[in-house]
This record gives C-alpha cells, structure tokens and sequence, in this order.
C-alpha cells in the first residue's frame, strides 16, 4: 500500500466472476507521510482512505466483470461504517462484491477486515466510462497486473 499515491491495493488474491466477488489484500505501511498529520503520536489510517480502497477493489471487481470494457468511477458512498482504528503494519483484507452492472453505473457492497476483526464497509456507486472516452486503459491495465488481477481472472476459470 503506498498511501501518498493512491495505491491502496497491494494484490488481489481471487475473482469469482460467477459470484461477482473479489478479495485483495493491503498492508498498511509502517511510515507515512499521511502519519504526520494523521495523528502525530498516533498514526491512523484515514477513514476516507480506507473507503478508496474499498473503492480501488470495487473497481477491480468492475473491471474483471467487464472484461476492461469501461473505468470505473467512484460516484458516491452510502451507509459506510467505520468499526475499528487501523494502524500501521496492519494487514486488510478486502472483499468487494457486485450487485449491479449496467447502463452506464456499477454497485458494489464492500468490506474491510483485520485479523478477522471488522474496520468498515459500504455500499459504493460507481460510473462507468468506456476506455474509447477515458484514456486510462493501457495504464489501468499495467496496474491490474501488477496487483496480480490478470493472474486471479484466470485462476478463476480454473477449477481445483
């Protein structure tokens, strides 16, 4: 996870296409510029950066679904719970699943855990712009492989 840049998901750990679900994984890091205001002598991941990240495998999950067809935007964020402080070093495991594609919008439900304990969820809307419009594919893309997306799309399609 590197926080000053908006990467928040660290790999991507399965797909289930079937069941519109994916799980990733993050660890916080053990320095952070966004420790130094957040709070000084008690480092706490953000609140709102936790719900990127809940946004950042909703979008995974929209993209795996859609065959890269269209990038996903986060338009709004409704019912998001907050249960738990997260600090530095924590591991996060991220469960993002898709109740809606289409006409141009994408909904999710997601969650955030930590060592089996509850950090947050919600409900996220996300606006879907086809890549022709965006120009954002090759570089969502290299990204996607990078977090090991490509790898979890086609285990998914590979049955133990």
């Amino acid at each position: 996870m590197l926080l000053e840049y908006f990467q928040m998901i660290d790999r991507v750990e399965a797909v289930d296409l079937e069941k519109g679900m994916l799980k990733a994984r993050s660890v916080v890091p053990a320095k952070s510029p966004v420790f130094e205001g957040h709070f000084p002598g008690m480092p706490l991941v953000p609140g709102v950066l936790l719900i990127e990240t809940m946004a950042q495998a909703s979008g995974m999950l929209v993209l795996a679904a859609t065959d890269f067809a269209a990038m996903p935007f986060l338009m709004s964020v409704d019912g998001a719970k907050m249960r738990t402080f997260v600090e530095p070093e924590a591991v996060l495991d991220i469960e993002a699943f898709l109740e809606h594609d289409g006409s141009g919008f994408a909904v999710t439900k997601a969650k955030i855990t930590s060592g089996g304990k509850k950090v947050c969820d919600a409900q996220l809307k996300l606006r879907t712009m086809p890549f022709s419009e965006v120009p954002l594919g090759e570089i969502v893309k290299k990204r996607a492989g990078e977090v090991g997306l490509m790898d979890a799309i086609a285990a998914q399609g590979v049955k133990g």
